[in-house]
């Protein structure tokens, strides 16, 4: 009984000459990968996006470290680098998607939407952000990276991935009016 090759493995595959084993690589995370790209960089820009992404990601998979079988935290440090391009290459006067659009609705994690659609406090708190402390609370809180694999994707070590989730988490708590939010959430949690 043979498994399923790592994706580290299909990587290196392609780059002996496999073209369908990059193919597999970008059939696993083509969702994961798409998801946050529309919620980051929303949903109109999202297709041509992703196609950058597997762009980006085959023409860069040589420097790929093969130590890691998994190579989601990797694709979503291509699809940040992407969206980083997309974002400055808007006018100025266009606002920067950074912070996920909370009223578009057509994000498949609907439950995460509507706590999001029903508080434009923790908009507001989210946006108040230093863009890595939201960057790594939006990979482990949405994308559910691991606090090393969301550092990996934006390229920081562990103990600063750590540091800014422990930043941004406690700017949360201290933003104004999410004192009252999260009190409302623990009720609503208990009531269940």
């Amino acid at each position: 009984m043979t498994s399923d090759p790592d994706d580290a493995e299909l990587i290196a595959r392609s780059l002996g000459g496999d073209v369908d084993a990059f193919v597999e690589v970008v059939r696993r995370h083509e969702a994961a990968v798409g998801a946050y790209l529309a919620r980051r960089g929303g949903r109109d820009a999202a297709e041509d996006l992703l196609g950058e992404v597997w762009v980006a990601a085959l023409a860069s998979r040589a420097g790929y470290d093969r130590s890691f079988p998994g190579a989601r935290p990797w694709l979503f440090g291509v699809a940040h680098n992407v969206l980083r391009r997309h974002w400055r290459s808007r006018p100025a006067e266009e606002p920067r998607a950074d912070v996920p659009d909370a009223a578009s609705g057509w994000d498949p994690w609907a439950a995460v939407d509507d706590r999001v659609d029903a508080e434009p406090v923790l908009l507001r708190a989210l946006a108040l952000l230093r863009p890595q402390q939201r960057e790594i609370l939006a990979l482990v809180a949405w994308e559910d990276l691991t606090v090393a694999d969301a550092g990996r994707a934006i390229g920081v070590p562990p103990g600063t991935a750590r540091r800014y989730l422990h930043e941004a988490r406690a700017a949360l708590r201290d933003a104004p009016g999410m004192a009252a939010l999260l009190t409302e959430h623990d009720t609503i949690k208990e009531a269940r």
